[in-house]
């Protein structure tokens, strides 16, 4: 089992809070990403959960047995760190086996186990040398087969790829999701790289200041965002965010801005202040056959970019830029005046004070989401 339990974890140093009150439940088996930019706390996270900093407040648990002040030695949690962090004067073979060695296991179970995971990882016929002969990607998967060693509950990753080379980088990020596979345990990850957030993850939290903006699947957060933040900060390009103003018109939610208008969907609403964000995928130039409802953004094309399978147009739609993902089939120029639709189901509305997703939902449980009598409500 791997189940680690956060309730109210803080860190402060000196008078600046680096996390702030984190409640966070991470499955035996999951692998949980810690997602966000620099400076959001994801790392400072990482090492309270290893024992490595103490927590200022909040309570840490694995398997449902207290651990907040048990000493990292001490709390059956293997890390990896993104400097791999191996002994240069060892060969491969006493760098795995060290661990092994503290726990005072006989030889002959230290070179079984060495010999395991020496094997699992690709690695046997590097037992014999230094680090130093080792290239970045050896080099890494000496530093997992070190914490696999171990048979740890969970194992705990501090940006483990962002020393080595894209190509590299590709190929150890598929092999870490294998190896999640192989063994079911659960896993810690922290990066700044959105691509490995989604493409490993089970489950990802993004943060941001120090406090969980969302946690859910990949699926869940890119696609339903309950901030501004999250919305801006998944997706490359990121969703376009433009400031925007709900109003009724009889029992329709329409929406109007700078450049754009539409009408969303049947429904009640007060006059808000919002940001509709829109991802890049989701917009298509209009044409005669474009629906009604949605929302329509009038501009001109100011940057085409081609990415071999597809292309980036960027416009300027009223004084933002908005960025649209299509085929190359797709004839535009620069400087050409167009009118991109996106459809109303693919809108998300964000309450601009606040930057919290809202939702409209009925207020009769028996109704319809699209029953006239559905309302303004904020995601929390």
């Amino acid at each position: 089992m791997g189940t680690i339990q956060l309730s109210g974890i803080g860190r402060s140093f000196k008078s600046t809070a680096a996390v702030r009150d984190i409640d966070l439940t991470i499955d035996d088996g999951d692998f949980v990403v810690l997602l966000g930019p620099s400076g959001c706390g994801k790392t400072t996270l990482l090492r309270m959960i290893a024992g490595l900093l103490e927590p200022t407040t909040g309570r840490i648990r694995l398997d449902g047995d207290d651990i907040t002040e048990l000493p990292s030695k001490k709390r059956d949690l293997a890390m990896v760190f993104q400097s791999y962090a191996l002994y240069p004067h060892l060969s491969v073979r006493k760098n795995l086996g060290f661990p092994l060695r503290v726990q005072k296991l006989g030889k002959a179970e230290i070179e079984r186990r060495v010999q395991d995971v020496a094997d699992s990882l690709e690695i046997g016929h590097l037992l014999d040398r230094k680090p130093k002969e080792l290239s970045g990607g050896q080099r890494q998967r000496v530093a997992v087969g070190r914490a696999l060693v171990r048979d740890p509950k969970a194992f705990l990753m501090d940006e483990p790829l962002s020393n080595l080379d894209a190509k590299l980088r590709t190929q150890t990020r598929h092999e870490l999701t294998a190896l999640h596979r192989k063994l079911g345990a659960t896993f810690v990850y922290v990066t700044h790289d959105q691509v490995e957030a989604m493409t490993m993850a089970t489950k990802i939290v993004v943060l941001n200041a120090g406090a969980i903006e969302q946690f859910g699947t990949p699926e869940e957060v890119y696609d339903r965002p309950e901030s501004v933040f999250v919305a801006g900060f998944l997706g490359s390009p990121a969703m376009n965010l433009l400031e925007a103003q709900i109003v009724a018109l009889g029992s329709t939610v329409s929406v109007s801005g700078d450049g754009l208008a539409g009408d969303l969907w049947p429904g009640m609403t007060p006059d808000l202040d919002v940001v509709l964000g829109i991802r890049p995928e989701q917009l298509h130039i209009a044409d005669s056959a474009t629906s009604r409802t949605g929302v329509l953004l009038v501009g001109a094309v100011d940057i085409v970019e081609n990415l071999g399978g597809e292309q980036i147009v960027t416009c300027v739609v009223g004084g933002s830029r908005v960025h649209m993902r299509t085929s190359r089939d797709v004839e535009v120029a620069v400087g050409d005046q167009v009118t991109l639709h996106a459809a109303a189901e693919h809108v998300h509305v964000f309450e601009r004070s606040s930057g919290r997703r809202m939702d409209w939902v009925p207020d009769d449980a028996t109704a319809s989401v699209a029953d006239p009598v559905a309302e303004p409500v904020l995601t929390h």
